[in-house]
């Protein structure tokens, strides 16, 4: 008996040294993440993309072969087991809704309407999509070839007059898919793909004419005496190549003014908004990674589904028939903090982490780096920098970087990333649901940006909570609001008849239009 306390004393006190080695080792793990993760110095050299003035302290995007956090996380066995709870969970959801309609109904009521609604009108969805791609691979990049090669010759466009059209071009591509949503009245989802398909390809054609804009600048045309020495240097250029995918100096001229298209269209489809001329690959395509990927994507959309269907819409179904009062909002919004944050990181998984990780698998794309441990995170300065690594990569690179280098103040730089982040999101919701209510706008660029100055405490775990509970409370809101006024606008008559009717919210006024009406 005594060697069994004695060895449970041992194992005791192993346990509590690991422990506490642990919760050191990721606490001075987190200082020097914090202090290096975004004001990284890279020694540069004079290549053609680095022509502009820069700042040493701003980082440059740096690709090299990992794996995504979870899929790293999912090799622990306890971990494992976790995401084991978590399917396990929407087994039993699923058998408890089938198991209340037996015995409520009498039948099996489960249907999937709200989905095929949802998702409606697919071809064309599909055609909309197609020419947005078309006019992102042929058009933008046939006038940037253009305009490299020709702007050496004598006779040739101001490049200020280039620019102009390159922004008009921006701004085509910026109304076509708001046109095509509206004329074709497309439902939610499917307004949301091709909202967020033209955001994605608006900022990779940016990143793509932006990178390259110092090289074709840089670039200065050859004789025919030079051909021979270019295609004996021809080979050598992708073996020199910078690890961040940058061009040496010495090779910019062979590689001509303009990259290959091969490399533009792999960059298009690959899981990235930075564009590179080289990305660090894997050997081969695991299928099964693939199908396991994209059968998550799927539970995760069913599990959305029954979420939203079995606690969202019977809350809010009847908003604009009952009176509205602060007692009905409060309940309504403490009602659905947890269904909405179950669906906050059902889409952070579904889209960041499998969506991604499948595109990645069969683009052989081995910088799986599309999210950190932001789940860690004690303020909201690192949330959002962990949150979602490809946007922010885009956001950094190129409003961030490129506002310092012109001069602006970090503040101003900074307010500017969370104004742009905040507009595309609120004009993606605004567009789908088909009115203006900018709750999630002063939600993200309001409230979230007031957040970051909040002291840091990278050792205090009370600070993670308040990040837990902040989260739970923002996505009770942003799902209370906006289905009371999606809501609002199924159940309540239109009493504007002009466009205003799509910026004033008709939750504010129609259960004053029934009060009034009641009272006369």
């Amino acid at each position: 008996m005594s060697k069994l306390k004695l060895q449970t004393t041992i194992q005791r006190i192993r346990s509590d040294l690991v422990q506490d080695i642990d919760q050191l080792l990721q606490e001075k793990l987190e200082a020097i993440l914090n202090e290096t993760d975004d004001v990284k110095t890279h020694q540069e050299t004079d290549s053609p993309q680095n022509q502009f003035p820069r700042r040493d302290h701003l980082a440059v995007k740096e690709f090299k072969a990992r794996e995504s956090v979870l899929t790293d996380l999912f090799g622990n066995r306890h971990i494992q087991t976790i995401y084991n709870i978590f399917v396990a969970l929407m087994i039993v959801f699923s058998l408890n809704t089938l198991v209340y309609d037996l015995l409520v109904h009498g039948r099996i009521m489960v249907n999937f309407n709200i989905i095929s609604w949802a998702f409606g009108n697919l071809p064309g969805v599909l055609w909309i999509w197609g020419i947005m791609q078309l006019y992102t691979m042929v058009i933008v990049f046939s006038l940037f070839q253009y305009w490299a090669n020709e702007r050496h010759k004598t006779m040739h466009l101001p490049d200020v007059v280039w620019l102009c059209f390159y922004i008009l071009l921006q701004l085509v591509f910026f109304i076509f898919p708001i046109h095509a949503v509206v004329h074709n009245q497309l439902p939610p989802a499917s307004s949301i793909i091709i909202l967020a398909e033209q955001a994605r390809l608006m900022m990779k054609s940016h990143a793509f004419v932006r990178e390259n804009i110092p090289r074709a600048i840089a670039w200065k045309p050859h004789s025919d005496a030079d051909l021979t020495r270019r295609a004996a240097l021809q080979q050598l250029t992708e073996e020199t190549t910078l690890r961040n995918g940058e061009i040496k100096p010495e090779l910019a001229e062979i590689e001509g003014p303009c990259p290959d298209f091969s490399k533009y269209l792999y960059f298009l489809f690959a899981p990235t908004l930075v564009y590179r001329e080289h990305y660090p690959r894997t050997s081969k395509i695991h299928w099964n990674v693939v199908r396991t990927n994209l059968v998550q994507v799927l539970a995760c959309l069913f599990f959305t589904y029954y979420v939203f269907v079995r606690f969202c819409v019977p809350v809010f179904k009847n908003f604009g028939k009952e009176d509205l009062t602060f007692h009905n909002l409060t309940l309504a919004s403490f009602s659905v903090m947890l269904p909405a944050t179950l669906v906050l990181v059902l889409g952070f998984f579904a889209i960041l982490h499998s969506w991604l990780n499948a595109f990645a698998e069969m683009m052989r794309f081995a910088d799986r780096q599309f999210y950190k441990d932001w789940w860690n995170v004690k303020t909201y300065s690192n949330y959002y920098r962990t949150w979602n690594i490809v946007v922010h990569d885009w956001l950094f690179t190129y409003i961030y970087r490129d506002l310092q280098i012109l001069g602006f103040s970090k503040f101003a730089s900074m307010m500017a990333v969370f104004v742009i982040s905040a507009f595309i999101h609120e004009f993606i919701l605004a567009v789908s649901l088909n009115f203006f209510y900018p709750v999630l706008f002063f939600m993200f660029g309001g409230v979230g940006v007031s957040f970051t100055f909040l002291p840091a405490k990278s050792s205090s775990q009370p600070w993670n909570v308040f990040v837990w509970v902040s989260l739970f409370i923002g996505s009770g809101v942003l799902m209370c609001l906006y289905s009371q006024e999606w809501f609002a606008r199924i159940n309540c008559p239109r009493t504007i008849e002009s466009y205003w009717d799509f910026f004033i919210p008709r939750s504010w006024t129609c259960n004053i239009s029934s009060a009034l009406g009641d009272s006369q």
